[in-house]
């Protein structure tokens, strides 16, 4: 089974760079989309009917920001938007898909550039969204969380590490609460088989940062302990054009 997850910064954007022929070509079992920018009544039938998925959308009453799509052959045993929080829900970052194997989130975490209140949310979001997939797996679930965290974990995962200390995105505060998730039990698929290797699923547009490959791992599969032992590998789809971010990919 083949999970992609990618942050398309504008659906309708990367519909025109051959998006749907993307789809119809690699033909993931499951694909989540963050910053997906649009509401439904804005999408055409090429992007609400793709041949053979099933499409689910999550849109904030904010036109042209955040949003999430989740993509899927199989139709799901049950989806919610959003983890039951208003406060969190509002802004259309989630949704949870239930197989009958696992339960799939596909998140767009909040960025944390703009002040100390959206670091603040961003990091009482991750609490949040922890704390629901602990409830998963305290319930018998097996959990996958996947999307753009907007966060690079580990100085591995970015290219200028010692100059982004006092920057969101590398902040010891943001990277402390990522611990929080791996010591509650969750793993980092891509690091859980590639330990030492350097790959990158954001790049500025700024400064030719895509070809200099000067970049930021901040897209994830992230699955619970006791799912490990379904997956076979992780990836991060480098080659793959259309967003200043590219997928990641998870395969079962």
């Amino acid at each position: 089974m083949k999970l992609y997850s990618w942050n398309v910064n504008g659906i309708r954007a990367v519909q025109k760079k051959g998006f749907v022929d993307w789809v119809l070509q690699e033909t993931p079992d499951v694909l989540c989309l963050q910053e997906t920018k649009a509401h439904f009544h804005q999408l055409d039938e090429e992007l609400t009917n793709i041949e053979g998925y099933y499409s689910y959308w999550n849109a904030p009453a904010r036109k042209g920001y955040s949003g999430v799509a989740t993509y899927t052959r199989e139709k799901p045993v049950s989806v919610r938007y959003g983890i039951g929080v208003d406060r969190y829900d509002e802004e259309g970052r989630i949704i949870v898909t239930e197989y009958p194997a696992f339960t799939l989130l596909n998140i767009y975490f909040p960025n944390g550039q703009k002040d100390q209140d959206r670091l603040d949310y961003k990091l009482e979001f991750y609490d949040a969204v922890l704390a629901y997939c602990r409830g998963l797996v305290d319930g018998g679930k097996k959990v996958a969380v996947c999307g753009d965290f907007n966060t690079a974990h580990r100085p591995i995962d970015l290219k200028n590490p010692k100059s982004n200390e006092k920057h969101s995105g590398f902040l010891p505060i943001e990277r402390k609460y990522l611990d929080k998730w791996m010591d509650s039990g969750f793993i980092d698929t891509f690091r859980y088989f590639y330990p030492d290797t350097v790959k990158y699923s954001w790049w500025s547009y700024k400064f030719q940062a895509r070809p200099n490959n000067v970049g930021w791992r901040i897209d994830y599969f992230i699955v619970s302990s006791n799912f490990i032992d379904s997956v076979r590998n992780a990836d991060i789809l480098c080659e793959v054009m259309g967003s200043d971010h590219c997928p990641v990919a998870l395969y079962l």
